[in-house]
C-alpha cells in the first residue's frame, strides 16, 4: 500500500462503532465487507473471531481497537498475532470497566511494545 495510509478496523459495542462511523472510519472492502464489526448480546464467538482473522489479515489495515470484554472471547486468536501491524489496541466498554488482571501482557503484546522501544 506504497503512498497511502492504513485504516482503521474496529470491533466493539454499537456505541463506540456509531461513534467511529460518525468519524468517518468506515470503508467496505473490494468484496463489500465493512471494516467495523458491531457486537451484539447475539453476536456468535465465531463471527467475531472471523472478523478479526480477516482485519487481521488485510494489509490495509493498521490499528483495531477492541473491546477487552471482547478480546477474552477470542484470545487465541489475538494470542497466534505476533506482527506490530495491525496492532491490536483492547480497551474497557461503557458496561465493562478494563480489568489489567485478567490481560496480562501477552507475548505478542510484549513483541509489540519492544518494537516500538516501549519496555522498560
Amino acid at each position: 500500500m506504497a503512498g497511502r495510509g492504513k485504516l482503521m478496523a474496529v470491533i466493539k459495542e454499537e456505541d463506540t462503532v456509531t461513534g467511529f462511523l460518525l468519524s468517518r472510519i468506515g470503508e467496505l472492502n473490494k468484496n463489500h465487507h465493512p471494516n467495523f464489526l458491531v457486537v451484539e448480546k447475539d453476536t456468535t464467538i465465531t463471527e467475531i473471531k472471523d472478523t478479526l482473522w480477516q482485519f487481521l489479515n488485510q494489509d490495509n489495515i493498521g490499528i483495531i481497537p477492541i473491546n477487552q470484554y471482547i478480546a477474552e472471547t477470542v484470545w487465541h486468536a489475538l494470542d497466534a498475532h505476533q506482527r506490530s501491524i495491525p496492532t491490536v489496541l483492547e480497551s474497557p466498554s461503557k458496561e465493562h470497566s478494563y480489568d489489567a488482571a485478567i490481560a496480562p501482557l501477552s507475548p505478542s503484546t510484549l513483541q509489540s511494545m519492544t518494537y516500538t522501544g516501549t519496555t522498560h
